[in-house]
């Protein structure tokens, strides 16, 4: 086992509201990151932060299966989402959000396989979702992240600084943006299962 000095994290959606704080995190705590965002405009914020920024479509499967071989990580994080600025469409994305989840999610994983199999972890929320396609999205991610292996990240919602809860405290179960972002780093080598993080 490399390292943690050399050990490299291959993160998706790494522009978002958790990924921005994630890149940091994991530069201090030694780790080779890998910033993936499917808009070039943020490639400057993520090499910032201190990312090697990668610019890719998750949807672009052959692409994406490139990338993350010539990245060669150790780790492949999704923190992947599709979601509105305004907290108020988001049943407007629902349908895209799902996709990401499913099909989004899918090709990472064949990515990760074609590349090595290194760790798989991949975010999900805390809460029951209505029925629908996004509850749906979310029982097929938990399902393949975990054939894989892998580590289903369960946030509660997030609060904070550039999430949608900057005001009033939402309901449990919630976490702090910040919060959230050191314990995913904590969890990076956790034993495959689902975990929840919460305040």
């Amino acid at each position: 086992m490399p390292s943690t000095n050399e050990r490299r994290v291959f993160l998706a959606g790494a522009s978002g509201v958790i990924g921005r704080r994630l890149v940091p995190r994991l530069v201090e705590a030694g780790y080779v990151v890998g910033g993936m965002t499917r808009s070039p405009g943020n490639a400057d914020l993520l090499r910032r932060l201190g990312a090697e920024p990668i610019v890719c479509d998750v949807f672009d499967r052959e692409r994406l299966i490139q990338v993350v071989g010539d990245f060669a990580p150790d780790v492949i994080l999704n923190e992947l989402t599709d979601l509105p600025d305004d907290v108020e469409s988001i049943g407007d994305h629902a349908e895209l959000n799902a996709r990401i989840r499913t099909e989004g999610n899918q090709n990472l994983i064949e990515a990760g396989r074609k590349s090595g199999s290194p760790r798989y972890l991949a975010q999900t929320v805390a809460w029951q979702l209505p029925d629908g396609p996004d509850a749906l999205a979310v029982a097929e991610l938990e399902r393949s992240t975990l054939a894989e292996g892998g580590v289903v990240l369960s946030y509660g919602q997030f609060y904070g600084p550039g999430t949608y809860n900057e005001g009033p405290v939402p309901a449990e179960p919630r976490v702090q943006i910040d919060r959230a972002a050191e314990l995913t780093v904590e969890l990076l080598d956790a034993p495959s299962g689902v975990v929840v993080i919460t305040d």
